[in-house]
């Protein structure tokens, strides 16, 4: 099969704009888009640039846009593009900083403000901290992110607002809120109480439809307003009484 690869490139130090440049590829195999791009790297233009790591769909390294979708390199399959012309393009919303890698220290800037981790009053025994399969099916979903930025670069807030924590730090917060060993006190959490933090999301819904592990982290953002008026009901309640 023969394919026609039109990459976004772009070196700062050198080109004054981003540009598309053409490569043919050629291959009897069953081959992944990230494959093809080293072999296009290898074998035509070694200063080609895009990350990947574990090529398992696990990393989240890969992520760009392919043919207008966002999805990662590694999983997704020559043959299922059912195109010979695949267009590829950095993940938007983030500064390029060499063709089709991305600066992605907002993006986990964003995250390390909701501090990504269980915050415990004591420390766990020796077995750990077991719980229920049904609480841990609550947050399941959330604990799929791998972190690969895409549903941060399709978000319309994080493309007009840096200071919005966006989608997968969120989601991510949630994760943890709603997790039974995490004992995070209010005063910390309701931090996102913000335009900043859950009241700036437009509820447009891109973040679930791009996320390749569907995740949907504008359910864990609407989850998070919830929580939020019930415990401020609460303890306006506790307060009168």
């Amino acid at each position: 099969m023969k394919y026609l690869f039109r990459i976004l490139r772009y070196d700062p130090l050198k080109d004054e704009h981003p540009f598309f440049q053409d490569f043919f590829y050629e291959t009897d195999e069953k081959k992944s888009v990230i494959e093809a791009l080293m072999d296009i790297r290898n074998e035509q233009d070694c200063t080609l640039a895009f990350r990947y790591s574990c090529r398992e769909a696990i990393c989240g390294s890969c992520a760009m846009v392919i043919n207008g979708k966002y999805d990662l390199a590694c999983r997704t399959m020559l043959n299922s593009l059912m195109s010979s012309l695949i267009v590829i393009e950095p993940l938007p919303n983030m500064e390029i900083q060499k063709d089709l890698v991305v600066n992605m220290d907002p993006f986990f800037e964003a995250l390390n403000k909701i501090e990504p981790y269980i915050e415990s009053e004591a420390d766990f025994s020796e077995g750990g901290y077991r719980i229920e399969e049904k609480e841990m099916d609550k947050i399941l979903q959330y604990v799929n992110c791998i972190l690969c930025g895409s549903c941060y670069s399709a978000c319309p807030v994080a493309s007009r607002d840096e200071n919005y924590l966006g989608p997968a730090a969120l989601a991510k917060l949630y994760r943890f809120v709603k997790d039974p060993r995490d004992k995070r006190p209010f005063s910390i959490w309701s931090k996102v109480n913000t335009e900043g933090g859950v009241w700036g999301c437009d509820t447009v819904f891109k973040c679930n439809e791009v996320c390749p592990k569907s995740v949907r982290p504008a359910d864990g953002i609407e989850a998070l307003r919830r929580k939020l008026i019930v415990e401020k009901i609460k303890r306006i309640f506790k307060f009168k009484r």
